[in-house]
Parts: C-alpha cells; structure tokens; sequence
C-alpha cells in the first residue's frame, strides 16, 4: 500500500502541521482520510459574516474541494466527524441542512457530533473531518 499526501491549492496550506488528504492506494479500494475542513478561504479568511452558517457552509464546500483533490466525491464518504464550538441543539438544525444540501436526500455517512470548547484558531466554529472509500 502506498499513501499519496495532497494539499490542494484550493484550501489553506497548512502543510507544515499537516496534509489536508491522504490516499492510501494499493488494494481493491482507496482509502481516502481529508483532515478537519473549516470555514475559511484558501487565505484562511472566515467565510462570510463569520457566523456558524457561513462558516458551516464553507466547511462542506472545503470538504467537496478535499475530495475532489483525491478523485473522489461526498458519495464515497463513510464516516464524518464533526466538531462544534459551543455546541448546543439548534446548531444540530444548521448542520443537517447543510449535510443535505451536500449529500442529497438519500443515504448520509456515519456521522459523530462532538461539542468542543475550542478549535485551533478562535474564530473557528465548525471542523468537519471525513473518511471515505473508493474503487480504484
């Protein structure tokens, strides 16, 4: 097995802490990891008006350019992880329509929501990180 390590151009280059994708290829499936997205720019500007809508909303679309990066697409995802800054109920409501808006009125991935006290820049709301399987 081999792992290929991706930082689109896209996202924000945060290489010199870590890769935003990592594809391990080499079996039957591909393997693919994308590292927490967040809610900003490939400058690392909050989207928006910063708030957790905006900031939700980038985050998807930040995940969909990670996929996109590894030849694959949200159909392939298995397992999200979300973490939320002061998590409390109705921001349950903002996700789900985003994960909807993302992955379609079928099936959704496996999904753990976890409430956080902080992320690693405090204006970070929302970090979402995915696994996914692809064939080769």
């Amino acid at each position: 097995m081999q792992l290929k390590h991706l930082n689109p151009p896209e996202l924000p280059d945060w290489s010199a802490l870590f890769s935003q994708v990592v594809v391990a290829d080499g079996s039957p499936l591909r393997i693919i990891a994308i590292s927490g997205q967040v809610g900003v720019d490939a400058r690392q500007v909050v989207a928006g008006d910063g708030s957790f809508g905006a900031q939700t909303k980038k985050a998807f679309d930040n995940l969909a350019l990670a996929l996109s990066a590894a030849r694959s697409s949200v159909a392939d995802v298995m397992k999200l992880t979300i973490y939320v800054v002061g998590y409390q109920p109705e921001k349950a409501g903002v996700i789900q329509d985003a994960l909807r808006n993302r992955f379609g009125d079928g099936d959704l991935p496996a999904l753990t929501l976890v409430g956080v006290q902080a992320l690693a820049k405090p204006e970070f709301q929302i970090e979402i990180e995915a696994l996914a399987i692809a064939t080769p």
